[in-house]
Formats: structure tokens, C-alpha cells, sequence
């Protein structure tokens, strides 16, 4: 049976997914658009946000809730790719993900939770391949910037160096974000299941939790601040890190090691130089435990549009020789990223699967590892990302 629909949005009627919504309604219309449908669990809902968005009344809707294992594969098997913004994932996400493995229906994500995606790489990987499935993790902010910001950096590396580089440093130089109500619900679930069993620290503490049956190098601890010389600046932990750093080596795997088995990666936040950098320090490690405290935002709150269109994010890629040569590139958005620019990012990659790379096989993928440089092309032709080497 062919699909009904090329795209379903499941979630429509969240913070997140009402932004896909909006972004698909008004930037694929007419002739050649891909035909779309807004799935959740309440059609009066669906019905109000398709006309708060402007989407044309004649938008199909699809009622389904993940506490409805039978409606998710009634909505799984109308759709050629299902994307899903209903986080948690570890609560909300498995049994839509095992309908799209069964089914060999391709699916998207926003994933921010490490354990999840670990059990769902080990449980799915080798039955989405049988099916025909192509399953992509992490399609926002976390982790495509820092995915293809590796990516691209080691391309200038080959170009620079003849040969990729063995040590690349993730590392934000400037961010306006508000941490989202999802993203710290997802985090504080991941907490309370590792509280409850503490086996799961070890997947937290694993750099190479996504790539089963490699382990490479050690890998830098990312959890103090540091004086970085080469940079003359402090830098911070950063937040996302303990996906993003993940996904780079899931990445850099499902690629073949084009970096190479011996890879070292990592991110941090860069804070400034002197005594006024250490102290900005000290304050990121303070506000990141915040991010996830009573005071964080619940799930399906979020920035104002105004907040969303103010915000934006710059990112540093310094890849390193063994002689110590540098190269550097950038990945900046000038859009709030855990919204905005998340939701522009997640709808390119259904556009960029669709369109431009049909012939991604089967398995379970980290999005920039199957699409390359037609996503990075796609992100920025569409979703304002640059990309830019720096001298």
C-alpha cells in the first residue's frame, strides 16, 4: 500500500510541532508541495491550531495518542515519514518508533535523551534495515549544528591538512536561547530513571554509548571549567554536550570513520579571558542545573515569537593537526534555537529525505551522516544556518 501522505506531523498541537506545522503550510504550497497531515490526540485541537496557522482548511487531521498503541499504527501506515515532536521521548516515544520500524516507515525526532536513543539503537537497528525504515535521532539543535559543524570542519581539514583531523573542539561562542520546557522535562526524566536505576549512569558517562561495538579514545571530560591556551579564553560545560558529543561519534561511525577510529571531540562554552572569563564560568555551571530545576519551563511553553525571532547562536569548529595547525569554521542561526530554528531545521530534513537523498538506505541514522552536504546545502538555502570557514 502506498502512503496517503509524503509527511505527518505528529505533535501538531505542541509548542514545537505547531511551529512545523506553520513553517510546512507556509513554505510548501502549490504544485510539486509535498502532501502533509497534523496528527494528535485531540481534533479540536488540530482543527484550532491548523487555523491559527493559516493552513488550509481542507489540512487533513489524524487523531492519535501514544497511550493508543492502535491509532499510532493507523497514522504510521498513512505516512511515507512520520515527524514527531511529543517528548519526552522515553515516555512518549517508543511505541511510535517500533510502529515505523514495523511498518518501514521513515521517522524524524528531536531526541535530547541519551538512554532512550541508546535502548532504541539497540533494540531497532537491525529490524528497520530489515523493513525498510530510515530512522533519523536529534533533528533540531541538538544535534545538527554540532554534527555538520564537525562535519564541514573536517572537510576544510582535508582540503588544509591532506588528511581529517584527529582532534576537532565544538565550542559555543555566543547563544540567546530559552531552554525549552521539552528539552528540560526530557532532562529531568532522564535524572529520575537513572535515580531509579543507577546501571544507567554508565550510558550517561559513555562517549561512545552510539556506536555499539566500537569504543574509541578517551575523550575530554567536558564537566569543569578550563583555560583553554589556544584560545585564550575560559570555557564552561555546555549543557547539550552529553548528546551532541554522541551523536558526532555515532556520526562519524555510520560514515566509516572518515575522521578516523582515533577521533577526539568535544564541547564546551566559551566565557572570555581574565578573571571576568573564569567567573562567567562558574555562572554556566550555576545555570545549567537550573535548566532543569522547579523553575524551568514546562512542556508546551516556550519564547514569544519575538523571543524566538531575536534569538540566535554562534558556533566555533577548531579542528587540530598532530604539528598543532589549526583550521577553524563557524555554524551560526540567527533564530532562538530550541524553537525557531529547531523547527525550520526538522522540516528541512523531511524535505532534504523526500527530495534530495531518496536513496538513503534503511537503519537507524544520525540525520547529517545520511544527508551530508545536500542537508548542510538545504539548512542554508532555507533555514538562515551559515556555514563559513574562519582564517
Amino acid at each position: 500500500m502506498s502512503a496517503k501522505f509524503d509527511i505527518v506531523i505528529y505533535g501538531a498541537t505542541g509548542y514545537t510541532g505547531q511551529l512545523v506545522a506553520e513553517y510546512l503550510a507556509a513554505h510548501y504550497v502549490g504544485d510539486g508541495a509535498p502532501t502533509w497531515a497534523m496528527a494528535g490526540r485531540s481534533r479540536d485541537k488540530l482543527e484550532s491550531v491548523r487555523d491559527v496557522i493559516g493552513a488550509p482548511a481542507d489540512t487533513p487531521l489524524i487523531v492519535a495518542d501514544a497511550a493508543d498503541p492502535a491509532s499510532l499504527r493507523a497514522m504510521v501506515d498513512q505516512a511515507k515519514l512520520v515527524v514527531t515532536t511529543v517528548g519526552p521521548y522515553q515516555l512518549y516515544g517508543s511505541d511510535l518508533l517500533a510502529a515505523c520500524v514495523a511498518s518501514g516507515t521513515d521517522y524524524m525526532d528531536l531526541c535530547g535523551e541519551p538512554i532512550w536513543l541508546k535502548r532504541m539503537i539497540d533494540r531497532h537497528e537491525a529490524a528497520a534495515k530489515a523493513s525498510g525504515a530510515r530512522i533519523m535521532f536529534s533533528c533540531g539543535f541538538d544535534s545538527i549544528p554540532f554534527e555538520l559543524g564537525a562535519f564541514f570542519v573536517q572537510e576544510e581539514a582535508r582540503r588544509v591538512f591532506g588528511t581529517p583531523a584527529s582532534r576537532v573542539k565544538g565550542r559555543v561562542r555566543d547563544l540567546s536561547w530559552k531552554f525549552s520546557g521539552g528539552t528540560s522535562a526530557s532532562a529531568r526524566v532522564t535524572f529520575e530513571a537513572v535515580a531509579q536505576d543507577l546501571s544507567l549512569v554508565s550510558i550517561l558517562k559513555n562517549p561512545f554509548a552510539f556506536t555499539p561495538g566500537f569504543e574509541g579514545p578517551r575523550q575530554p571530560r567536558g564537566n569543569k571549567p578550563v583555560f583553554e591556551e589556544d584560545l585564550q579564553s575560559w570555557s564552561a560545560p555546555f549543557a547539550m554536550a552529553i548528546l551532541n558529543t554522541r551523536n558526532v561519534h555515532r556520526s562519524n561511525m555510520l560514515m566509516g570513520f572518515p575522521y578516523g577510529r582515533d577521533f577526539i571531540y568535544d564541547e564546551m562554552v566559551l566565557t572570555g579571558a581574565g578573571d571576568e572569563g573564569q567567573a562567567n564560568a562558574k555562572l554556566v555551571m550555576a545555570a545549567n542545573s537550573e535548566k532543569t530545576g522547579p523553575e524551568a519551563l514546562k512542556p508546551g511553553e516556550g519564547p514569544s515569537k519575538e523571543e524566538r525571532e531575536n534569538g540566535y547562536y554562534d558556533l566555533l569548529y577548531i579542528a587540530i593537526a598532530p604539528d598543532g595547525r589549526q583550521v577553524r569554521a563557524a555554524v551560526k542561526g540567527d533564530l532562538d534555537p530550541g524553537y525557531a530554528s529547531t523547527a525550520k531545521m526538522i522540516s528541512e530534513c523531511a524535505m532534504c529525505l523526500l527530495r534530495d537523498t531518496p536513496d538513503v538506505p534503511a537503519g537507524l541514522w544520525t540525520p547529517g551522516a545520511a544527508m551530508q552536504h545536500k542537508l548542510i546545502r538545504r539548512l542554508v538555502d532555507h533555514a538562515e544556518l551559515k556555514f563559513a570557514v574562519e582564517s
